[in-house]
C-alpha cells in the first residue's frame, strides 16, 4: 500500500513535461551566467563602491531563507524521497527547482564575499573622481557579515531542532522560511535604489546584470507557480516581487547612465599630423625659434617644455648669425681695413 501511493506521488516525476525541463534548465543556466558580469564588475574596479551594504545584508539573507524554505516544502521534501524510486535523469528533472534556488543562493554569498574584500575604496582601479560618496566604514561592513552569518546558523539551527523533535511542524517553518525571505526580498532593493539616488551612476552596480535577471526573475516566478502550484505562494511570490523592485532599480541605473555620458565634456580633437618639412620635422613640430610656440602647446606643461627646449638649443648655439638677435660673433675681429 505505502508502495502505490509512493508511485502515485512519483507519477509526475516519471513523465516530466518536456517545456517545464527547457525552461527550468534555462532558468538554471541563466542564473549562474546573470551573476557573472556583478563579479566580474567589482573585481576589475577593485571596489564595491555604489553597492549598499545594506542591500548585500537583505539580499544574502532573503536568499538564504528562500534556499531553505523550498528544500522544506512538502513538495520539495516528496520529490527528494522519490528519488529513490526514479532514475537519475527523471530525478534531477525534478529537483530543478531547488537547485534553481541553490545555485542563487550561492551567486550571492559570492557578491557578498566580494563585497567584504572590496568594500574599501583606496584600494580600487578607477580614478579618484570617478568614486562618489564615502566608503562604508569597518564597522559597517563587520556588522553585515556578523548578522548574515548569524542569520544562516539560526536557519540552519532552527531546522536541525524541528526536524528532530517535531517533523510535522516543518511545513510550518518553511512558509514561515518563505514569508521572511517575501518581507526581506521585499525590502532588499530600498536602500540600493536610495543609494542610487544619491550618487547618481551606478558605481560598481551592473547594468548588465539586472537587463537579464529582471525579465528571467518574472520568467522564474511562473516556472515556480507551475511546479508548486498556489501552494507554493511563498517561493515563487518572493521573485515575483523582486523582480518588480529590481525593474525599478534598473530603470534608474539606464537613466544615470544615459544622463552621464550625454554630460561628459567632448575630447579635444587633435591636430593631424602633416607633412614633412626640409628641416626634418613635421609641421606642428616648433624649430629652435618658431615664433608663437604656444600654438604648439596643449598645455601649460608642453609649452614649458617647448621654451626650455628652444632656451637650451640657443644656448648652444655655435653660429652667431642664427641666435635669436645676434649678429656677429663678439670674440672675432671683422675689421675690414686691416691688412
Amino acid at each position: 500500500m505505502e508502495a502505490l501511493k509512493m508511485d502515485d506521488l512519483c507519477a509526475d516525476l516519471r513523465q516530466p513535461s518536456f517545456v517545464n525541463l527547457v525552461v527550468s534548465i534555462l532558468i538554471l543556466v541563466g542564473l549562474l551566467i546573470s551573476y557573472l558580469p556583478q563579479m566580474v564588475r567589482i573585481i576589475s574596479r577593485g571596489t564595491s563602491e555604489g553597492i549598499s551594504p545594506y542591500f548585500i545584508l537583505l539580499g544574502t539573507t532573503s536568499a538564504t531563507s528562500g534556499f531553505a524554505n523550498i528544500i522544506l516544502l512538502p513538495k520539495s521534501r516528496q520529490d527528494v524521497a522519490c528519488c529513490k524510486e526514479l532514475e537519475t535523469f527523471n530525478c534531477v528533472a525534478g529537483l530543478l527547482g531547488i537547485a534553481q534556488l541553490g545555485v542563487q543562493w550561492i551567486c550571492f554569498t559570492f557578491i557578498f564575499v566580494l563585497f567584504l574584500v572590496f568594500f574599501r575604496y583606496k584600494t580600487s582601479n578607477v580614478p579618484e573622481e570617478e568614486l562618489g560618496g564615502d566608503a562604508p566604514r569597518w564597522q559597517t561592513a563587520l556588522f553585515v557579515a556578523t548578522l548574515t552569518l548569524f542569520h544562516g546558523l539560526l536557519v540552519i539551527v532552527t531546522t536541525a531542532v524541528i526536524a528532530t523533535v517535531g517533523p510535522q511542524h516543518l511545513s510550518l517553518w518553511a512558509n514561515l522560511l518563505g514569508a521572511m525571505a517575501a518581507a526581506l526580498a521585499a525590502v532588499q532593493y530600498i536602500p540600493q535604489i536610495w543609494t542610487t539616488y544619491c550618487l547618481k551612476h551606478v558605481g560598481s552596480l551592473s547594468i548588465p546584470m539586472m537587463c537579464m535577471q529582471t525579465p528571467g526573475g518574472f520568467l522564474f516566478a511562473g516556472s515556480l507557480f507551475a511546479r508548486l502550484g498556489w501552494d507554493g505562494w511563498s517561493s515563487w511570490g518572493i521573485f515575483l516581487l523582486t523582480a518588480t523592485m529590481q525593474g525599478m532599480l534598473l530603470s534608474m541605473a539606464i537613466y544615470y547612465e544615459l544622463r552621464l555620458k550625454k554630460d561628459e565634456p567632448p575630447k579635444s580633437p587633435t591636430r593631424p599630423r602633416l607633412h614633412l618639412s626640409a628641416n626634418g620635422f613635421d609641421d606642428d613640430t616648433p624649430g629652435r625659434y618658431t615664433s608663437h610656440p604656444e600654438h604648439y602647446a596643449d598645455s601649460p606643461e608642453q609649452l614649458s617644455r617647448i621654451l626650455d627646449r628652444q632656451e637650451s638649443d640657443a644656448a648652444a648655439e655655435t653660429a652667431p648669425l642664427l641666435r635669436p638677435g645676434g649678429i656677429g660673433d663678439p670674440h672675432r675681429n671683422y675689421d675690414t681695413n686691416r691688412g
